[in-house]
């Protein structure tokens, strides 16, 4: 028994030397190199290092597999074993389970409560995931949009809104129904027909239209008025006589839906929306429906105007118009962009025109270059990825049941994925769409391209995304708010949460009050103040210091500065700054709290980890090639291997590392070095040491250079943090060595108790034929061979009979200097 146990030391003692270093600094890395500043309970006294048979541990629960035993102990007995088809089902369970747990483990599918170096290092995994999925949803967003789609607008609003006619009209001053007509027959029909160069030569695409010389007209354009039944409002009888009609203003319930004028033709027949698969439209004023008379021009100019001037002459547009629309589609194919234009001139019912246009530039078909299907194959990792989140998300419900609604990231989480899935449904719906009516486009070339249903959903999809991104992005705190730093805001937010309620009661009461005054008061003169809820926009510009006093002060020249002044007064400099002191005061106790409380285990202190495992990995390996290079320097000419493992195997190096680095340069295998295969192991072995201490030498300065960085400790925090101890690198890398010199003694040791085992067992046996019991002969024996290892022998017979039986057990007590 005691032979065997000294073989298990000194197996334990070879591994400590060999390869299997590496794979203990790992364990080393875990648990002993914690910054005990960031530690809940302070680190544990020094201990002296004790060789009885289970040595105690250097550092509190992290050196525990560096000096566990190989073999088990005889007396332990192992459990009974499950039957074999039970315990390969379990297995499989348990696997399947890991794998789970591995890829979707989350803070809030392991129990991370107890233990912070698991939060911290579950968190990070998840920060790392997120920011690739943050990557993806980024190129996605950013990758469907250009900045073209700019220049691309503003050319074709200078060309259809800013272009004035030779009288001087433009889109925009519009106030007749005279100047619509004018605006039509000039500056629209000059600006949609391009069939000739500069200089009056053709452009050689037959009656297609290239405005600008780039951007194809699709199909033709389309005009289309909604108007309003006579006598929908009723005339006061004083007026009655004098006022025959009363068209009052639009309703959809109030639509005229008879024909008019020459009935002959869709300018003069009512259509439904559905028969014209139109959509409705939000004007200045209210909303439109999609339905109405329409006329759709032509290919060529000529043919346009004549279309034009027949509309004006038969008074298409007459009292009961409340609203046109001008739809016409472009393509360039140069960016790959369709612009979607629509032109709106409303007429309300109190005379006059307000025109309004709204151009949409999307890109509706997707798969062009190569670009595009880098694109593609980000929308395919966006898919896996909000598959991903999905089973992510199942697992955390599943697991909290209705309290996992109770965090605001968790909803936060739900709203991307659900925004994220429509978003892919309607990239489907849109490429069918797009093919399909392309398709009957390229087949009816002189029919009205209706993509305004495509462009607005397009726009709402690309709004879509942009807000989806923008949660994305504010998803980042919940991975980042363990940081008590980070929590700064979350904290204070949520701390005067319930006094910025109870204030802004307050403040809105007062606000609205000064907005209905306001309106009341500028609204028939004053444009920012005509509705109340530009009222309460304008009122929010004041405050950031954007108003028109002039404007104020005409509309109403006693009680205007009254307004302006006492609402600046109250809501300016007294609630206002009410509102940031509650703020302020709130983060000074957040801020004091957080200063006060202990350090936790952070980020940083993981990275520190690795950093510095890696440094004492890089130096081991230094100091074994310094070993074999003294090993080489000892001989002289020709190195024998049995002479080359002697030397160091004194150093502490296993068996089985140096077989392996004797065999790689005994290129002849006669067991021998010679001069040659000396130098070619020199060389090798001194570039690997240059390149170790190349690197060696720049962690070491990004070390110190930390070091340097870090704020000098006050006096009052070495007080507070007296109970914690800080191993600087140096010292712990001597600690380190002296724990391997301490494991090389130990190997000797063991090897020289087999001996003293083996002769007392010799001795004990011989003693006992001759004479039953005397053994003092022995005793003297083994104290003189102990001696020469500063190592106390202490022979334990019980009974005499047990003697013939088994080896006599040997209790061996070495003390060493635990003060390292």
């Amino acid at each position: 028994m005691l032979t065997d146990s000294m073989k298990c030391l000194n197996n334990r003692a070879e591994s400590h030397l060999s390869g299997q270093v590496e794979c203990e600094l790992d364990s080393v890395g875990k648990g002993a190199w914690v910054n005990q500043g960031y530690c809940g309970s302070p680190p544990p006294p020094p201990r002296a290092v004790s060789t009885i048979y289970n040595p105690q541990p250097l550092f509190q629960g992290s050196m525990d597999s560096m000096y566990k035993l190989d073999s088990p102990s005889p007396f332990h007995h192992p459990p009974e074993e499950p039957l074999p088809t039970e315990k390969s089902l379990k297995k499989k369970q348990r696997g399947c389970c890991s794998f789970i747990k591995g890829l979707w483990g989350t803070t809030l599918t392991e129990n991370t409560s107890d233990n912070r170096e698991l939060f911290v290092r579950t968190t990070l995994r998840e920060l790392l995931v997120y920011v690739v999925f943050l990557v993806d949803i980024c190129l996605l967003t950013y990758g469907m949009t250009s900045s073209s789609t700019y220049y691309y607008t503003k050319a074709m609003t200078d060309l259809f809104v800013n272009t004035a006619s030779e009288s001087g009209v433009r889109f925009q001053s519009i106030g007749t129904m005279t100047d619509f007509w004018i605006y039509a027959q000039g500056p629209l029909l000059d600006g949609l027909y391009w069939t000739k160069w500069y200089n009056n030569q053709s452009l050689e695409s037959g009656e297609r239209s290239f405005i600008y010389y780039e951007n194809m007209l699709l199909g033709v354009p389309r005009v289309r008025q909604i108007k309003i039944k006579n006598n929908s409002c009723k005339v006061h009888t004083d007026f009655a006589e004098e006022i025959t009609g009363c068209f009052d203003v639009y309703n959809e319930k109030k639509e005229n839906d008879l024909g008019f004028g020459l009935i002959n033709g869709t300018a003069w027949t009512y259509h439904t929306e559905k028969e014209i698969k139109g959509s409705s439209h939000w004007g200045m004023l209210t909303t439109y429906t999609g339905a109405g008379y329409y006329q759709d021009l032509n290919l060529t100019k000529e043919d346009s105007a004549v279309i034009l001037n027949e509309l004006m002459d038969n008074l298409w547009l007459d009292q009961g118009t409340r609203v046109v629309f001008i739809d016409f589609s472009t393509y360039n194919a140069n960016i790959n962009m369709f612009c979607v234009i629509r032109l709106v001139v409303e007429f309300p019912a109190t005379g006059g025109a307000i025109p309004s246009y709204q151009i949409r530039t999307v890109k509706l078909i997707r798969y062009i270059n190569y670009w595009d299907y880098f694109i593609l194959g980000c929308e395919v990792v966006f898919c896996l990825f909000i598959l991903y989140y999905v089973v992510e998300e199942f697992l955390e419900l599943r697991i909290h049941k209705f309290s996992y609604f109770k965090s605001i990231w968790n909803i936060l989480d739900i709203v991307v994925i659900m925004l994220a899935i429509v978003a892919i449904i309607f990239n489907v719906f849109r490429t069918v769409k797009v093919d399909k009516l392309l398709g009957k486009l390229l087949e009816q070339p002189d029919i009205y391209a209706d993509f305004e249903f495509l462009a607005f959903w397009q726009t709402q999809y690309n709004n879509m995304n942009a807000v989806n991104l923008f949660f994305a992005w504010i998803k980042v705190f919940k991975y980042i708010s363990f940081n008590k730093t980070m929590t700064q805001l979350s904290s204070t937010l949520g701390r005067c949460a319930k006094d910025i309620l109870g204030f802004a009661i307050m403040f809105f009461i007062v606000f609205f009050a000064y907005a209905q005054l306001g309106y009341l008061l500028f609204g028939t003169e004053v444009e920012s103040f005509s509705t109340f809820v530009k009222c309460i926009f304008t009122q929010f510009r004041i405050i950031l210091g954007d108003f028109d006093y002039d404007a104020i002060d005409r509309a109403n020249r006693v009680l205007g500065p009254i307004y302006f002044v006492t609402y600046v007064f109250f809501v300016f400099f007294v609630l206002l700054n009410m509102f940031l002191a509650i703020i302020n005061d709130t983060y000074s106790e957040v801020k004091e709290e957080l200063s006060s409380q202990k350090d936790e285990l952070q980020i940083t202190d993981i990275i520190k980890q690795s950093y510095m495992k890696t440094f004492m990995k890089l130096k081991l390996k230094k100091e074994k090639i310094s070993d074999v290079q003294k090993a080489l320097k000892s001989g002289s000419g020709e190195i024998e291997f049995r002479d080359f493992r002697e030397t160091l195997k004194e150093m502490g190096h296993a068996d089985h590392e140096i077989s392996a680095a004797f065999s790689q340069f005994d290129s002849d295998g006669n067991q021998v070095l010679d001069e040659a295969e000396q130098e070619r192991m020199k060389i090798e072995l001194e570039e690997k040491r240059d390149a170790l201490s190349a690197e060696l030498n720049n962690l070491g300065k990004n070390y110190e250079k930390e070091l340097m960085e870090k704020p000098a400790v006050t006096s009052t925090e070495q007080k507070n943090h007296s109970s914690q101890i800080y191993v600087d690198l140096e010292q712990f890398l001597k600690l380190t060595r002296q724990v391997l010199h301490l494991e090389s003694s130990v190997k000797g040791i063991t090897t020289r108790i087999d001996l003293i085992a083996e002769k007392l067992g010799v001795h004990e046996k011989a003693k006992w034929n001759e004479n039953q019991g005397k053994s003092s002969v022995i005793n003297k024996n083994s104290e003189d061979t102990a001696s020469e290892g500063n190592i106390l022998v202490c022979v334990d017979r019980d009974t005499k009979a047990n003697l013939s039986f088994r080896r006599p057990e040997v209790r061996t007590t070495s003390t060493f200097d635990g003060h390292m």
